[in-house]
């Protein structure tokens, strides 16, 4: 998101299905992995919280709504338009996950003129080339491992980690030191397999390259 400048907004629904310190505490675990990270508390049956994210909306602005299946995206669009225009569905009891309602995209326009976007259930998200987004997200963290004793620390099982110091002395979240090793590693993996596609695409070019020359010459 940082990368791309985008402002992320962590809409936390159904909050009328959970007690005051449940609430609490995922607040509370929210601003531990992220405190810069705005939150909305929001409940698609009492409408508490609409007003929030309503206000929030700017005129002209895109806005995408991203989540598991049945956390409540389909049902919040159609309270921001007032309308019920989008299917809504309910959490399984037998799996508890919600089902697949919203099958493409879909754009509307609310009334004061911001623009909102409908999107299928995610099942997860991926890492793309954004170095500047992790510096970003896990600031934090990687500030620490400029004091790590080996420059190429991996920050796993290393003597002298600072990362691995800090998190034991309670200075970082448990949570928030397993995603950014997650993250790194995907991040890592998706470099690899940039640089592999590259390097195909350069002994293919080659290969073509050869053959256009070779018929060419055959040719004439």
């Amino acid at each position: 998101c940082y990368s791309s400048n985008i402002e992320p907004v962590l809409v936390i629904s159904k909050t009328d299905l959970a007690t005051d310190q449940e609430i609490q505490d995922a607040v509370a675990s929210l601003k531990k992995r992220d405190k810069d990270v705005k939150h909305i508390l929001l409940s698609n049956t009492t409408l508490e919280g609409l007003d929030q994210i309503t206000a929030f909306i700017q005129k002209g602005r895109t806005y995408c709504v991203i989540g598991s299946s049945g956390v409540g995206k389909s049902t919040l669009i159609n309270n921001l338009l007032k309308k019920n225009i989008l299917k809504t569905g309910h959490i399984s009891l037998s799996t508890n996950k919600g089902r697949h309602i919203t099958e493409h995209r879909e754009l509307f326009i609310l009334e004061n003129g911001g623009i909102i976007i409908d999107n299928p259930g995610m099942k997860e998200l991926g890492i793309t080339d954004m170095p500047e987004g992790m510096k970003t997200t896990f600031k934090d963290i990687i500030d620490i491992s400029s004091k790590c004793r080996f420059p190429d620390c991996s920050h796993v099982n290393e003597s002298g980690c600072a990362v691995i110091e800090a998190v034991d002395n309670g200075l970082f979240d448990q949570e928030s030191y397993k995603n950014y090793l997650k993250m790194k590693k995907e991040q890592e993996r998706f470099q690899t397999t940039v640089a592999e596609r590259r390097k195909k695409e350069k002994i293919f070019g080659k290969i073509l390259k050869n053959y256009l020359k070779n018929n060419y010459k055959n040719k004439y």
